[in-house]
């Protein structure tokens, strides 16, 4: 039995993924989401549905409508009155970026209607958030319930995808492309796969495909748009970009003006340009519209801590990861934020994590090296002793680094002499009788760290 008309239910929509995974990284190579030194920020995706506004104006959900009207869609199973309280309460959790609520929540609507495809998915979306190896089991019941359903379908592909199964995303979703020739969601999906292995004339093909089933679906024409960034046709991506926004005048209006994805890939592309202000404005867009967008919200901080707006950088890296708490740029400037608002002990708490994580992170030895330099009295170190960790640490970064040319720590070299410097200062005036502390022995100012950004 086929249904014609979409059921009246939602599930959480997923964040781009492979906006940011493509941008070149500190430690990492560009195009490498997996590289051991990658600042990317990417996170769980599914280009899929329509977005569902809540009260609260939190874009949080999906519909079920296919992709195409021209698809056929199967039976779905209506969740029962028990599972929508549950279910209902998760969506708003995850609105507010409470993750583990939002998981156990959804856990008891499973419980109440183990047939609510839309609670699989959308844990898969909060596991996938949390890190859980669980989130490609929840997909994969979703579009179990639910043979033809879209988001499950997508979001299963590119997490293999993302975890550096390529090869089995691309024969996944190409079984499934056969199985629903029609599915617009399908078709873009895998043209994402195809880009992601620089397979661009597959991946065109397959967009365009998508967009023949359905000429609006704004999530084919952003896999082009993303195609040509990844390539460095930027000029390219632009243009596609203008067709989903802005459109070209009234005979051709824009396709989904309102596109957080699209808004969030040409902030990048403003970025690369240097039109700072112009990417300052897309990232507060998407951010309005769609608070749990981390990479949007890391990008901006990341703007705000270059010019050492500290508390305002603050509030944007806590809901990131509240939204991604394993997120490595997020902790970073997060600790960066910490040292320049006089809280050393928290900066270093950051670092440490991030050390943890993975010490070829180039930037968070420069990080400590300013943290050691220019803190008063770090607790548990004489001043020696923290001059001698802020070289440390500053020859480790030098060392890392290498040739690079990424101008972000250029001032290494000075920051070097000052410490050694300010080491003979310090052993000089302690074989000093003590007085009165001299004009000359002053700790320099504090220095703002260059803020990394995937």
């Amino acid at each position: 039995m086929m249904k014609t008309q979409p059921a009246k239910t939602i599930a959480i929509a997923a964040v781009s993924l492979f906006v940011a995974a493509w941008i070149p990284a500190c430690g990492g190579k560009q195009g490498d989401a997996k590289s051991p030194g990658s600042l990317s920020t990417s996170e769980p995706s599914g280009p899929a549905g329509t977005p569902v506004t809540t009260d609260q104006g939190i874009q949080v959900g999906i519909s079920d409508a296919p992709s195409s009207s021209d698809a056929p869609m199967a039976e779905r199973p209506k969740m029962n009155d028990a599972a929508k309280e549950p279910y209902l309460q998760a969506l708003s959790a995850f609105g507010r970026g409470e993750l583990a609520e939002a998981k156990k929540l959804f856990l008891d609507a499973i419980s109440k209607d183990p047939k609510a495809y839309q609670a699989h998915y959308s844990l898969g979306v909060i596991l996938e958030r949390l890190g859980d190896a669980d989130a490609l089991a929840r997909y994969r019941q979703a579009f179990t319930i639910v043979t033809d359903y879209e988001p499950a379908i997508t979001a299963y592909g590119l997490l293999l995808a993302r975890k550096g199964n390529a090869a089995e995303a691309d024969h996944f979703l190409t079984e499934r492309h056969a199985k629903m020739p029609k599915s617009a969601a399908v078709a873009a999906a895998l043209a994402e796969i195809k880009s992601m292995q620089r397979e661009t004339e597959s991946a065109r093909k397959l967009a365009q495909e998508a967009l023949k089933a359905n000429p609006n679906y704004a999530p084919a024409m952003i896999t082009l748009a993303r195609d040509h960034f990844r390539n460095r046709r930027l000029d390219l991506a632009k243009y596609a970009l203008q067709a989903i926004l802005d459109g070209f005048g009234p005979n051709n209006p824009p396709r989904d003006k309102d596109n957080v994805e699209a808004r969030l890939l040409r902030a990048l592309i403003y970025k690369e340009e240097g039109a700072r202000a112009l990417a300052i404005g897309e990232l507060e867009s998407v951010l309005q519209k769609r608070p749990d967008m981390v990479d949007a919200g890391v990008q901006l901080a990341t703007y705000y801590l270059e010019s050492g707006n500290a508390a305002k950088a603050q509030p944007l890296l806590e809901r990131a990861l509240a939204y991604n708490r394993d997120n490595l740029v997020a902790h970073l400037n997060l600790g960066d934020v910490h040292r320049l608002m006089g809280r050393p002990a928290e900066a270093k708490r950051e670092f440490d994590w991030v050390l943890a994580k993975d010490a070829s992170l180039i930037h968070v030895h420069y990080n400590i090296g300013l943290l050691f330099l220019f803190s008063d009295n770090y607790p548990g170190k004489t001043p020696v002793q923290q001059v001698d960790a802020a070289i440390a640490s500053f020859e480790k970064y030098k060392e890392l680094r290498g040739r690079s040319v990424d101008p972000r720590g250029s001032d290494v070299e000075q920051l070097i002499i000052r410490a050694k410097a300010k080491k003979a200062m310090v052993e000089a005036e302690s074989k000093q009788p003590s007085g009165p502390a001299s004009p000359t022995s002053a700790t320099p100012a504090a220095s703002a760290a260059p803020a990394a950004s995937q």
